[in-house]
């Protein structure tokens, strides 16, 4: 008697005589091992592959993150990718005050696309390219979804990590704490909120990394976050400490109002410098997994 079924995997329809029934066997169209039925048309059961050897972790981060990423800026492929960054942060720096409602719309534009380019540069830098991703526009919709998508990615990928927090202020809000005064008062309350934050904080590089390279949300497990942190500690914190710096310097920018040429110069150079951080910030996000890939379950 003949046994039918389908791939576990792929759903290819395969056929066994009901004597292999019980046996290991694998997929001709996808390779998926499992073990076959003992009737038809019931779901075989998968096999997992052998583990494969994870390896050691890759020398040189901080060569690669600050020699390396110094070295691309000076690189003739990244010109062009260099000067839109300059075009769209000078598009923002002088019209942002010049017509009324062009703040918002100049930002969310501008940081739409700055954030797209951000998730390029971790997720190419992942695969060993170390010059700037290309420049993508799209037209008319596809336009709108380059600069939507990204604001989307960030701020449910933040939503996330500080769900614990969003949750645990919600719980004590009967007892007087606000969103603007749990960082005021010492108590243990405050305490434990104040630390969630934080931890929501500390843990946003790694979650951006799972999203932009695994693109997956089942890849925010905290297992899966917290061990390679744990064994790459030194690489990952320099990581944190380069995006609060971006976001030092971007609180202490402002767009254009003329106060005289030297300090105005100053303005723009300084929402330029904050855009050199970024790239140092998500290229080392990036060499974080190229690097430590060995520390990482997916």
């Amino acid at each position: 008697m003949t046994i039918e079924f389908n791939c576990p995997n792929c759903g290819a329809l395969i056929a066994f005589d009901s004597q292999h029934a019980g046996r290991t066997a694998r997929c001709l169209t996808c390779q998926q091992k499992f073990i076959i039925p003992a009737e038809s048309f019931q779901k075989p059961e998968k096999i997992a592959p052998p583990a494969e050897p994870r390896g050691e972790p890759t020398p040189g981060f901080y060569r690669a993150l600050f020699v390396e990423t110094s070295r691309s800026f000076l690189h003739p492929q990244n010109v062009t990718t260099q000067a839109f960054i300059v075009a769209i942060v000078c598009f923002r720096f002088f019209l942002a005050k010049a017509v009324c409602c062009m703040d918002v719309i100049s930002m969310v534009v501008v940081w739409g696309w700055l954030f797209g380019f951000y998730l390029n540069i971790i997720a190419e830098t992942t695969y060993d390219e170390d010059l700037l991703p290309k420049i993508y526009l799209g037209t008319s919709i596809t336009f709108l979804w380059y600069i939507l998508q990204p604001f989307l990615v960030f701020f449910f990928t933040l939503f996330l990590v500080q769900a614990p927090f969003v949750i645990a202020m919600s719980l004590t809000e009967d007892s007087g704490i606000t969103w603007t005064n749990f960082f005021s008062t010492i108590s243990p309350a405050h305490f434990l909120l104040q630390f969630l934050f934080f931890l929501g904080l500390f843990l946003f590089p790694a979650a951006v990394l799972a999203i932009a390279v695994g693109k997956d949300i089942m890849m925010l497990r905290p297992d899966r976050l917290f061990a390679p942190i744990a064994r790459a500690f030194g690489p990952y914190v320099t990581a944190i400490l380069l995006l609060a710096a971006m976001y030092f310097l971007l609180t202490q920018t402002h767009q254009y109002e003329y106060a005289g040429p030297w300090t105005t110069a100053w303005h723009l150079a300084l929402n330029l410098l904050v855009q050199v951080v970024a790239i140092y910030a998500m290229r080392a996000i990036g060499l974080f997994y190229r690097h430590y890939a060995c520390y990482f379950a997916w």
